[in-house]
């Protein structure tokens, strides 16, 4: 029997209210491990102890902060080969991908190392004679941090790295199909010079834990990404209490292919985009939206191309795709396949389970031609290794179906005019545009989030998460007469 892995409660590692087995869906026979379920009267108490917590870490000197950041991200990078290994095998893309992933993320935190020395106020002259004014940020306190099963570590660390920058205390509940990667990474950060409690895993249901944590009063602001439903149901829970809150959700993003786009940088970039991380990243270039005029000599590539692909155990060498996460997300996928026929669209090839060497969830990259924008298959975020193509007749025409979406993640143009580009960037509704880039793929230092149902609240990463961690103090001083 397999050692249960615990919880970090109030600064002590703790045994649930029960257990969870975790299976590597490369290889459904290789058990990575069991995890404890975090009861009520853990979650109860390790919030209290936050709250003891976080103000001493407040109190902490600058230096002491960005030693303690600086430290979780050398040892992140230093062990993204170990780190990267565990966290595809219990979520299934390929090991460079897992690996790169692990390396980003301690990335995140020598960023944020740095983030604590430059929190800088400002100074202002009141109106009133003989006064000045102060401006800063302080800690917004005990922040709720939900993250999910595909970017178990990276969106995971985007979050933490900010809130404990800021002098905040962090309760973290990571998504129970990828608790090997929150273990590790919660180890590597309760080693570090923190206050006892400050830092909290509670690992568990979203139904019972994850509710009781958004519905708690002793929680001062909730990070959270995932999916649409489960977003509004935390803001529903969060306005109770006033609870400011954090959303990144879902998308539909679309990739727009010019008729003097560069053919092959296009393929390279759609079959990146749609089926990097089987497709299962909120980024993923699911509508491919193409002019009719390069149409046919891009879907021949593009087909081509998605049958080359090698799908397999995301450890082994060679492979280009792994598995789905779960049985779940596989039965999901296969459900759009047979929906996207059922609109009419034609498959083109792949989105089929897959008999493997080793039993997993396996399904072959799917391309859907013949495909319109007000099908459920380009409305709806399917989070597969399924992409659609919608041709277009002109530029006009390609914009105006970008942005014909509730979501506005991401979007990109694949063009070689300079007047195309700039104007798409500028009029295409998503907060993240990209040009002759793939829709997936975005760096550490600059804010990142959408609009629509693609997000809610201020933004993620860079100098913009401030606006979310903290909370603004502005003092007037008056010195009296000399």
């Amino acid at each position: 029997m397999s050692e249960i892995q615990k919880n970090l409660i109030a600064g002590e590692w703790q045994a649930g209210e029960g257990d969870i087995e975790n299976r590597n869906p490369s290889d459904l026979s290789d058990l990575v491990g069991r995890y404890a379920q975090a009861s009520s009267d853990q979650l109860d108490a390790t919030l209290a102890q936050a709250r003891v917590a976080q103000r001493e870490w407040a109190a902490y000197g600058m230096e002491r902060k960005q030693a303690v950041l600086n430290a979780i991200g050398t040892e992140l990078m230093a062990r993204a080969e170990e780190l990267g290994t565990l966290l595809s095998r219990e979520e299934g893309k390929p090991l460079a991908e897992g690996k790169g992933e692990v390396y980003r993320a301690g990335q995140f935190f020598t960023y944020y190392a740095a983030e604590c020395l430059r929190q800088l106020g400002e100074n202002a002259d009141s109106v009133r004679e003989g006064v000045e004014v102060d401006i800063r940020r302080e800690p917004v306190g005990t922040v709720a941090i939900i993250s999910p099963w595909n970017f178990p570590t990276a969106t995971a660390s985007w979050k933490i790295a900010p809130a404990l920058c800021y002098g905040n205390a962090v309760v973290w509940k990571p998504a129970n199909l990828t608790p090997a990667s929150a273990v590790a990474l919660t180890e590597i950060i309760s080693r570090q010079d923190i206050p006892k409690g400050l830092f909290s895993l509670v690992m568990g249901a979203g139904r019972s834990v994850g509710q009781r944590l958004v519905e708690s009063p002793e929680i001062d602001a909730i990070s959270f990404t995932g999916s649409v439903p489960v977003g509004k149901g935390i803001a529903a829970a969060a306005i109770t209490n006033l609870t400011k809150v954090q959303m990144e959700m879902g998308s539909k993003n679309a990739l727009a292919v010019m008729d003097d786009a560069d053919l092959d940088l296009a393929v390279m970039l759609a079959l990146g985009g749609a089926f990097g991380g089987t497709g299962q990243k909120c980024t993923a270039s699911s509508r491919l939206v193409v002019h009719a005029a390069i149409h046919d000599a891009f879907v021949e590539k593009l087909v081509t191309g998605a049958k080359a692909m090698k799908v397999g155990h995301a450890l082994e060498a060679g492979t280009q795709m792994g598995p789905v996460v779960s049985e779940q997300q596989l039965t999901e996928n296969l459900s759009y396949v047979q929906l996207g026929l059922s609109e009419g669209a034609e498959l083109a090839c792949g989105g089929e389970r897959l008999e493997m060497p080793h039993d997993g969830f396996y399904m072959s990259p799917g391309v859907f031609l013949n495909t319109t924008n007000d099908m459920r298959i380009n409305r709806e975020e399917m989070f597969a290794p399924l992409t659609s193509v919608i041709k277009v007749g002109s530029y006009d025409e390609a914009l105006s179906v970008v942005n014909d979406t509730r979501f506005g993640l991401t979007s990109g143009i694949v063009t070689r005019s300079l007047a195309r580009a700039t104007h798409f960037r500028r009029n295409a509704r998503t907060g993240v545009v990209t040009v002759n880039l793939p829709t997936a793929g975005t760096d550490y230092h600059v804010p990142f989030g959408g609009r629509g149902d693609s997000s809610y609240g201020p933004r993620e990463q860079g100098k913009a998460a401030a606006e979310f961690y903290t909370t603004v103090k502005t003092a007037y001083i008056s010195a009296g007469p000399v």
